[in-house]
């Protein structure tokens, strides 16, 4: 299943929320969708939700249109808000089951849909709790439970992680993983961007409104991060490392930090691996060898600017 987002605007009075933006993704991917606050994330994703409509341009789910056909849209999408609604008087399990029903799910299939997605979410000891009287977290679980509900191709995540403890968090990136692996498509914003690293095989930077960056992690890295860093740490003489160091070719800087030699290389693993033999062959006594990759932190604060409409 694709997904493709052309040439989509929306517009509040002089305000170009989302200015003409186009990516693609397909089934089986985590795309990360971040930007700074006001860039245009959650307009984007409330239109593919169909919970909004664009100015201009449209976006299409498996060939449907957001604009022509929401309905059958909606029937191959789970949208995740930023928050959850209140409801006082309504338990988990009835919440999820009215989803269920508005799905148009058949009584006779309801009850075990709805009893698989709470023990997929991990809600089996909150299905009698009032959703009013759930923690932030609790109620984040609710929402991608409620997005799930109805097992939609595509799932547009907005700030999923908003309010989980660490537990909680590792457990969503692992519930992720394994929807991936189910083949849905998955479209998630979020701050935490060590988190979207270690899960994403595509990105899309935003702000003000435009795309500035968009590809797989490692054509975003090939172009914004073009120097890697090795941490270099010895039994002997740091300086003396840092000045063979030097000496190598790809090398582009080398400097003391602490108890290591920080160097900047011009390449992939080979070069690192290049680069670690030739130590070891002068004899210097090597004992930490780190490569460390660039992450979404760094390329974000490379490519935005901080700038707000």
């Amino acid at each position: 299943m694709e997904i493709r987002v052309d040439n989509l605007k929306r517009h509040f009075g002089r305000t170009r929320a989302v200015d003409g933006i186009s990516f693609t993704f397909s089934s089986g991917q985590i795309v990360g969708f971040i930007g700074p606050n006001g860039a245009g994330k959650t307009t984007t994703m409330r239109i593919l939700a169909t919970a909004d409509e664009p100015t201009e341009g449209d976006a299409f789910i498996d060939g449907a249109s957001v604009v022509q056909e929401p309905e059958k849209v909606r029937a191959r999408v789970g949208f995740m808000p930023d928050y959850l609604p209140g409801h006082r008087d309504i338990s988990v399990h009835e919440y999820l089951d009215f989803f269920a029903r508005a799905y148009g799910i058949p009584s006779h299939r309801r009850r075990p849909v709805v009893e698989q997605v709470e023990e997929f979410t991990n809600l089996n000891d909150l299905r009698q709790k009032t959703v009013a009287a759930l923690s932030k977290g609790m109620k984040q679980r609710v929402s991608l439970a409620r997005a799930m509900v109805h097992d939609p191709a595509v799932l547009i995540l907005d700030e999923p992680a908003s309010g989980l403890d660490p537990r909680a968090r590792i457990e969503l990136r692992e519930l992720l993983r394994a929807l991936a692996e189910r083949g849905k498509a998955i479209l998630i914003s979020s701050h935490i961007l060590t988190e979207l690293s270690e899960i994403c095989s595509a990105t899309v930077i935003i702000e003000q409104g435009k795309i500035v960056r968009a590809g797989t992690m490692a054509e975003i890295v090939a172009r914004d991060a073009p120097l890697r860093s090795v941490l270099v740490r010895t039994r002997g003489s740091l300086d003396d490392l840092r000045k063979a160091v030097l000496q190598l070719p790809r090398v582009r800087a080398a400097r003391i930090a602490g108890a290591h030699v920080e160097v900047d290389i011009e390449g992939d693993d080979e070069v690192c691996q290049t680069l670690l033999a030739e130590l070891v062959r002068q004899g210097l006594p090597i004992v930490e060898f780190a490569c460390r990759k660039t992450g979404l932190e760094e390329i974000f604060m490379n490519v935005t600017k901080g700038k707000v409409q």
